[in-house]
């Protein structure tokens, strides 16, 4: 048991750095995590989903209120709430 379990988190620019390390991490605690990058947003699902985690891909860009919009219904639409954003 993780200590996210059950929370649903946003990771913007978590293609690839630190923002790719908090998605791995917050999803080996249990949560399922919305992975926003413009770019390599799928590499790092498919890395989660593969260790058995729950993650959506978004590719959204946070610079616009409708781009924060989406992706912030990507988690509601994906998994029914968010708890959790790192940006």
């Amino acid at each position: 048991m993780g200590q996210l379990d059950g929370r649903v988190a946003v990771i913007t620019g978590a293609g690839r750095g630190i923002g790719r390390e908090h998605a791995l991490l917050f999803a080996r605690e249990g949560a399922s995590v919305v992975v926003n990058d413009l770019a390599r947003a799928q590499e790092v699902v498919d890395e989660i989903t593969a260790a058995g985690g729950r993650a959506v891909a978004n590719h959204d860009s946070v610079s616009t209120p409708e781009g924060g919009e989406r992706i912030v219904a990507a988690a509601v639409d994906a998994f029914g709430s968010l708890e959790i954003l790192i940006n």
